[in-house]
């Protein structure tokens, strides 16, 4: 079995672990998307036009649980200190740990968005793209919150200055992706959308595992 396969192999394992992998942001995004009635009251008409929006910005709040502990925990058992001089660059371990932690967390939740989305009164023939801008989104999210965890290592509190660095990165794809889901809807051109949203997520796949390595590095010395 190849190096990249056996890293591959424990880091979905370490993601499922963390946090309870997939079960803590489903059920996180699920709940508020529950308690949207309470606030906007039970009108369908008025679930139905919010339902697609609200759905994808909660979709990115819930992408954020368990980032912190992406990098921290092989920081502090010297996991990190050997992965640093095994075979693989810590380029592409940092990207390994950002796809199993998508293939954990935003899969899943890409799959439960169209479920929430149609539960609150959003129709049937929207579920296709909001899958599809869930799966684009949710691997930009992972790469980005991949990079503020980087950042964060051996700081106090963590979790807030992930969220303070990566909330502004994730206002891009929060745009291109609801843009996308509301043209389709009402039947406008959505391509151009979905189009900027793939490239943005490609672009995070490319360039942000560098910015984790050398944070990675950074921490280290």
């Amino acid at each position: 079995m190849s190096v990249v396969m056996v890293l591959l192999r424990r880091e979905l394992s370490l993601a499922w672990a963390r946090g309870g992998g997939a079960l803590l942001a489903v059920g996180f995004f699920v709940a508020a998307a529950v308690m949207l009635p309470l606030s906007l009251g039970p009108t369908p008409a008025r679930l139905a036009g919010v339902s697609s929006g609200v759905t994808w910005v909660v979709l990115s709040l819930a992408s954020l649980l368990s980032l912190d502990r992406m990098f921290e925990r092989d920081f502090e058992d010297g996991a990190l200190d050997l992965l640093a001089l095994g075979p693989l660059p810590l380029e592409i371990v940092s990207a390994i740990k950002c796809f199993a932690q998508w293939t954990v967390s935003g899969a899943p939740l890409a799959l439960a968005a169209p479920v929430v989305a149609i539960g609150l009164g959003a129709r049937m023939t929207v579920a296709p793209m909001i899958f599809a801008a869930a799966a684009l989104g949710g691997l930009a999210f992972a790469f980005l919150g991949g990079t503020g965890a980087a950042l964060a290592l051996a700081s106090r509190r963590g979790g807030v200055l992930i969220a303070v660095v990566v909330l502004p990165l994730l206002t891009p794809p929060v745009i291109f992706g609801g843009a996308a889901i509301a043209n389709f809807n009402e039947g406008l051109p959505w391509v151009g959308a979905l189009s900027l949203l793939a490239a943005y997520a490609l672009g995070c796949v490319a360039l942000t595992p560098f910015a984790m390595a050398g944070a990675c590095r950074n921490a280290q010395s």
